[in-house]
């Protein structure tokens, strides 16, 4: 004991140079409160700190410190100032260094100086990621997941601490071993260390704890966001994620029967967990490269909706899967707009399950064609690649896209980004014009294609029965107009009858001669015409020319029966009768020049 009372007394100095050193500034750390919440995958570490300045000046940021060990697998750090009820705000932090020191070491700016003599209470939280480590390594089917657990008893700071406690929360009750410094107490999946006195700068004592832990080793090995904006009202989003399984990895083989038969076998294995998608979300898909995985739920709640995800094989350690989930959301709940500005606000990373870890990140924001002057503002640090181009329907110079990657993500970096972008109002009929357009020219390719003739050589007869067709047509017009004149001239002799008007009943039969004389005559023409063309049709056209004389004769005579009855030269009966006989004649013509005109 006397012979190593020097080397103490030695390192009992050297500590207390560094701790002149570095806390130069005066502060302290009155009383530490640390909790280790090692309850799931990830190792949650919350301090409360009362930081007291006996310098001799005021102070206005201090320094928090990160293990050498722990540092490179930190995921989240926050630090706030607590009030005497709540909270007053996240502080700001800024990575900073300390020279001939190991870890990490972020500087926290104070919202106002801490006098001399004054104290705080501050709180941090950190989150760390893959220190749990599965051991033994690998399990069996029936085996119970064992973690290890390697930190420090201390608060790892640059400044001296007059009193500190530990409480470490576990996820069960079962404890193979763990480090008793300071004689630590332990109920159930509690164990509580310290308090321990006047702790000098930078003190490290290791802590291991060796337990059990069949929570859901889930770890998002990558996961791509794509995010697609569009001004018609709609924001597509779709997120394709590569999951893996990051415990004991499985030993033997896998007994389904023995897995859905006995309710402890591969108790850390995951048969599904919640994804939850903003309020708004609809049309959601939850496929993989088979197809849509039906085996999913989905309930609307009144905040969110939530995707009970269940992948098409429980998953054990080592084993992974890849799945594509997406939805669709109403614009206005996330675009802005003011004039030619925009601003898209909406959440970097969505909660894919409880307590997630996302080891890389890739977010591709795709912009409406047309948007400039772009800028984003994130609420942490990300890794900005090269603006890309994105094609799709209808577009002529591509969509700007964002690309922004990050790695070692937890549920703390679920917090919105922002977009800012110019867009002239008048491209959002780019679309419809182009649609409008392509019609447009499809239709006038089709009337040029129809109406040119593009033969290489012609075709004699063809010609003629294109314009025996066309002749044909005309007679029809000409015939169906001249029947025509017959129907009028039923209606001035039933005026006549009525109206006894004399002048009238001539002046018809004027217009009705005039009108079938021109008529007839066309039709003479064209059978003229026919006959030069070689076509038999104009014999049809000939006969049809004598029925059509058959039926004037009748209407003719139908006048002259009117005439006789007004001047009261024959009986209405008898007139009656007369005029039925001519009826029934003129009917029987009109049928037999349809007959002909449907032979045509």
């Amino acid at each position: 004991m006397s012979r190593n009372s020097p080397l103490i007394s030695a390192c009992m100095l050297l500590l207390a140079a560094l701790s002149l050193r570095v806390s130069a500034d005066g502060l302290v750390n009155e009383e530490v409160k640390r909790t280790v919440d090692l309850s799931t995958h990830l190792a949650k570490i919350t301090a409360e700190i009362v930081l007291s300045n006996q310098g001799q000046s005021a102070v206005n940021s201090f320094i928090l410190a990160l293990e050498p060990d722990l540092a490179p697998h930190l995921a989240y750090i926050g630090a706030s100032v607590k009030g005497d009820e709540e909270e007053d705000g996240t502080l700001e932090l800024q990575q900073t260094t300390i020279q001939s020191q190991g870890g990490q070491f972020y500087k926290v700016q104070l919202p106002s100086s801490l006098a001399a003599g004054a104290q705080l209470k501050a709180k941090v939280e950190m989150t760390y990621s893959h220190v749990l480590k599965p051991f033994p390594t690998h399990v069996t089917q029936a085996e119970r997941q064992l973690v290890v657990f390697q930190g420090n008893h201390y608060l790892y700071s640059p400044y001296p601490t007059r009193s500190q406690t530990t409480r470490v929360r576990l996820a069960s009750k079962t404890v193979e071993s763990y480090t008793k410094l300071g004689n630590p107490s332990r109920n159930d999946e509690i164990i509580e260390y310290g308090p321990f006195r006047d702790v000098p700068p930078f003190s490290e004592e290791a802590m291991r704890i060796h337990y059990e832990n069949n929570t859901p080793f889930l770890t998002i090995s990558s996961i791509t966001r794509t995010i697609e904006v569009s001004h018609w009202g709609n924001i597509a989003v779709e997120e394709t994620i590569d999951l893996r399984h990051t415990g004991a990895i499985l030993k033997g083989a896998f007994s389904r029967y023995d897995y859905q038969r006995q309710s402890d076998s591969g108790i850390s294995s995951v048969k599904s967990f919640k994804t939850i998608l903003p309020a708004s979300a609809q049309d959601v898909y939850y496929r993989d490269e088979i197809g849509n995985i039906s085996t999913s739920h989905l309930q609307v709640l009144d905040d969110s909706v939530e995707v009970e995800v269940r992948p098409r094989f429980p998953l054990f350690g080592g084993w992974k899967t890849h799945y594509i989930i997406g939805y669709n959301l109403p614009s206005y709940e996330y675009l802005y707009t003011l004039g030619d500005q925009y601003a898209l606000k909406m959440r970097l990373v969505d909660h894919v399950y409880d307590d997630q870890v996302i080891d890389s990140l890739t977010v591709r924001i795709i912009l409406p064609e047309g948007a400039r002057n772009i800028h984003v503002d994130t609420p942490y640090k990300i890794d900005r690649m090269p603006n890309q181009l994105h094609y799709t329907y209808l577009d002529t110079f591509g969509r700007p896209v964002l690309v922004a990657t990050k790695t070692n993500l937890v549920e703390h970096h679920i917090q919105d980004v922002v977009v800012h972008y110019n867009f002239n109002k008048i491209l959002m009929l780019q679309e419809p014009l182009l649609v409008v357009g392509a019609f447009y020219i499809l239709f006038f390719t089709v009337i040029i294609y129809v109406r040119l003739d593009f033969a290489i050589t012609k075709d004699p007869a063809a010609e003629v029965r294109m314009k025996v067709a066309s002749i044909t047509e005309q007679v029809l017009t000409l015939v169906n107009k001249r029947l025509g004149l017959y129907r009028h001239m039923d209606e001035v002799v039933n005026r006549y009858k009525q109206s006894r008007d004399t002048g009238a009943l001539n002046s018809g039969r004027k217009t009705l001669e005039a009108d079938h004389r021109t008529l007839t005559n066309e039709i003479s023409s064209l059978q003229a015409r026919l006959k030069a063309e070689g076509s038999d049709l104009a014999d049809k056209v000939g006969e049809v020319q004598k029925l059509d004389g058959q039926v004037k004769e009748l209407v003719c005579r139908s006048c002259q029966e009117a005439e006789r009855l007004v001047a009261g030269k024959v009986k209405k009966e008898a007139y009656i009768e007369s005029e039925k006989n001519l009826t029934s004649k003129r009917q029987e013509l009109v049928s037999r020049i349809d007959s002909l005109l449907d032979a045509l």
